[in-house]
């Protein structure tokens, strides 16, 4: 249950970044950010986590919209990665990076000792 729990926090940290990975350099709609976060593992989200999330990235200017027609029902909000969403997740790639290769580090040695 622990680490489970664990892996939840890690997602729920890193989730509006993946998002911003996903919009760079092309625009999706909300149930397509949706169906690529399911298809990589442990990734796996709802509408009802990523509209709130896409709202909020809106409004702190991360992401910008714009509505289109849809050949299949109502119109659709497509989302794509403001200057300053793509700052933020060049930010977040360093220190994820240096993040992750610490962690390797001691689990590494955990492993060894």
């Amino acid at each position: 249950m622990v680490a489970e729990k664990v892996f939840t926090q890690l997602r729920r940290g890193t989730l509006e970044f993946c998002v911003l990975a996903l919009l760079q350099g092309e625009e999706r709609y909300g149930f397509e950010l949706v169906k690529a976060l399911g298809e990589v593992d442990g990734l796996v989200t709802t509408e009802g986590t990523i509209y709130p999330l896409l709202a909020r990235l809106r409004r702190e200017g991360l992401v910008e919209t714009t509505w289109r027609e849809s050949g299949s029902g109502p119109p659709r909000r497509y989302y794509r990665s403001t200057a300053e969403g793509r700052k933020a997740l060049a930010a977040f790639t360093a220190d994820w990076e240096r993040f992750r290769n610490s962690v390797d580090t001691v689990l590494g040695r955990g492993r060894q000792g």
